[in-house]
């Protein structure tokens, strides 16, 4: 699944919300990503991957 730029921000944006929940390494990769979204850097194929799995991790299903 590729994701273009806007959708990356959306997701990023959305999980802003949950981060709380978030421990360990979740929350340092989600940091990252949350750097680099707010540099508007494109993320490359595996940290795109990582972000859509956090997403379906911690963003209940109904709000998907």
């Amino acid at each position: 699944m590729t994701t273009t730029r806007a959708e990356q921000h959306a997701i990023v944006e959305t999980l802003k919300d949950y981060f709380p929940r978030m421990r360990g390494r979740d929350l340092d990769e989600f940091e990252m990503m949350r750097k680099r979204d707010r540099d508007d850097e494109d993320l490359d194929e595996m940290t795109r991957r990582r972000l859509t799995e956090l997403y379906v991790k911690y963003v209940p299903e109904r709000l998907r």
